[in-house]
């Protein structure tokens, strides 16, 4: 099939904006809470009414300060409260959110802050402003740097400020200023994550996420709805967690948020949420840390037999059902094994949404064979995060789902995949010529090469600019070997290498957190550096036993006949990878150029 297209199932009025959602709320249901804020080791609700009060006052407080409609105001935060609260009160003073991700470095900022003309930005610590103060000079637009009080257990800093600022502004004014704003306007401008190049500002409208949050309404009912609860981790940075952020409020959904991933799990006990937002590598490490732990605990067997249970359950759902001797052996993984699983993440989640990369079919499977069944979809920044998604009453794994409600995809002549309908963005923020080359006649050209079935149902199978040509004129998509790869314990990150080459190689890095249970496994001293065995023979054994698997998938041609093992892991802060986690692969092809020599010329 070569197009498939999906009705909509809601409209978006002219006047709609963004801020509509806080009022309705406020007004219909003010005693409902809109989120959960963590004070003092302790979740502290916050009503929808509280919530409207608080925009409001820090949003009069912009008025007072000069933010016109139509200014650009940066928000570089880590995920929380304030995050939320400040993108709905930059909305109500009529301006546009230009979100920065918090450990984005100097040079990122500056560009991001002085491509878009931003007027304000918030920052979160003594150290972003620090970082700001130098490049003052070369931001002559931007008049106002807020910061935040990390850590204070209150809002404080920029809050409190702008909240006094603003107290002579009346409630009149400020709701006719978030009025300004209709459905076609700017929102927000997210600047890509930039694997290639300087990142481009993507504009999204008031419509594009306003139509993304009702047809997501429409197709995750028994998650987006009031009463249920959600745990926010990924950067709000990330259009992804963002939008999920949004839906959440849209409904009622109650939210959480925790910035320190180390503290996930303690956080995921006490929120106990009923599902979560995260990219496939979170799910690679829930699993690879249960796996790890099984084996410490000398029940590696019982973990790989409980695993190969749940994926063969899974599957069985979609070919009639399981039997009943696979129903018996689930019930009696389900007390030993995966109520385990579901407690460490707090017990009562029903079901995960993940996007940003590939999740891996036999990932899927397991999950959803242990009752967490994980909806894969499938968008960019460009699309207002999914223009695809898996549901629960339509899924197929291996696929990142149908086209959301109003929205068409198409496959190009040369394989890519182009999409179009209301999520589809109206321009990238002063660069026409880039605008031009990405959209036409409405179609979003995506960069991703993929397949619709005759059910409508997308597989993306590569990116087109990543495609490898061997020196033989084999042209090779690295993700299918990449996303098998990464799914053993031991690999963290690794890249398909072999453009103009005799054949396929890889470079791979050892995941840090369970490199310590190889080493104790393997009788090698605890503390020993990867650096110091990336020739180790039992290392590189097991390593090979990945790369034949990952093998298995693609053609003789195609398969990667050399690795090498790198002594460090690839990084945000390294330059290998962006916040959102994608690898820039010129970079690492750059820092590890001797590497991919040595690959070939032995």
């Amino acid at each position: 099939m070569r197009e498939f297209s999906v009705p909509a199932t809601a409209s978006v009025a002219p006047e709609d904006n963004l801020t509509d959602m806080v009022w309705a709320n406020a007004e219909r249901f003010g005693n409902a809470v809109s989120f959960r804020r963590r004070v003092d080791g302790t979740w502290v609700d916050v009503t929808s009414r509280d919530y409207a009060a608080q925009v409001l006052a820090v949003a009069k407080g912009m008025v007072s300060a000069g933010i016109e409609p139509g200014d650009r105001v940066g928000l570089m935060s880590k995920t929380s409260y304030e995050w939320t609260l400040l993108d709905q009160a930059i909305w109500h003073a009529g301006a546009v959110v230009v979100p920065i991700y918090e450990t984005s470095s100097a040079e990122q900022v500056e560009w991001i802050l002085s491509n878009s003309g931003a007027k304000a930005v918030f920052v979160e610590t003594g150290a972003h402003r620090a970082l700001l103060e130098p490049l003052a000079p070369d931001l002559p637009e931007l008049r106002h740097v807020w910061q935040l009080e990390s850590g204070s257990g209150s809002a404080g800093g920029a809050v409190d400020e702008l909240t006094a600022l603003g107290a002579e502004v009346s409630d009149e004014d400020a709701h006719a200023r978030r009025r300004v704003a209709g459905a076609d306007d700017v929102a927000t401008i997210v600047y890509t994550s930039g694997t290639t190049g300087k990142p481009k500002g993507c504009e999204l409208t008031h419509r594009n996420l306003l139509s993304e949050i009702r047809e997501a309404v429409t197709l995750m009912p028994h998650l987006l709805q009031a009463g249920n609860t959600l745990l926010v981790f990924l950067p709000l940075a990330h259009i992804l967690a963002r939008v999920l952020a949004l839906c959440a409020l849209y409904t009622r959904v109650t939210v959480g948020h925790t910035q320190d991933v180390r503290k996930l799990v303690e956080d995921l006990g006490t929120f106990r949420p009923t599902f979560v937002v995260a990219v496939p590598r979170v799910f690679e490490k829930v699993y690879n840390g249960a796996k790890q732990k099984a084996e410490a605990e000398g029940k590696g067997k019982i973990f790989a037999i409980a695993e190969a249970t749940a994926v063969e359950y899974s599957r069985a759902e979609e070919t009639g059902g399981p039997g009943l001797l696979l129903k018996v052996k689930h019930a009696v993984f389900d007390k030993l094994v995966y109520r385990r699983l579901k407690a460490a993440l707090g017990g009562r989640c029903i079901a995960a949404v993940s996007g940003g990369a590939p999740l891996g079919e036999r990932l899927a499977h397991f999950f959803r064979g242990i009752g967490v069944p994980v909806m894969e979809g499938y968008g960019l920044t460009e699309t207002t995060a999914a223009a695809c998604l898996n549901t629960a009453t339509a899924v197929r794994v291996g696929t990142v789902g149908k086209p959301v409600g109003g929205t068409s995809v198409r496959i190009g002549e040369d394989g890519e995949v182009l999409i179009k309908g209301d999520v589809v963005f109206r321009s990238y923020w002063d660069n026409p010529k880039a605008t031009e080359e990405a959209l036409e006649d409405g179609w979003f050209h995506t960069g991703d090469i993929g397949e619709l079935d005759a059910d409508g149902f997308l597989k993306i199978t590569g990116r087109k600019k990543e495609i490898i040509v061997t020196a033989g004129g084999k042209n090779v998509s690295p993700a299918v070997l990449e996303d098998r790869l990464r799914a053993h314990p031991l690999i963290s990150q690794c890249m398909v290498i072999g453009d103009a080459q005799p054949f396929i190689g890889a470079l791979i890095t050892i995941d840090p957190e369970f490199f310590p249970s190889w080493l104790e496994r393997n009788n090698r001293p605890a503390g020993t550096a990867v650096a110091d065995v990336v020739e180790d023979e039992q290392l590189l054994k097991e390593i090979q036993a990945a790369v034949d698997d990952a093998n298995l998938a693609v053609s003789k041609a195609e398969s990667i006949k050399k690795f090498r093992v790198l002594p460090v892991d690839f990084t945000e802060a390294g330059g290998e990878m962006t916040p959102s986690m994608k690898l820039r692969r010129s970079v690492v092809a750059n820092t590890y150029k001797a590497d991919i020599e040595a690959i070939y010329s032995r």
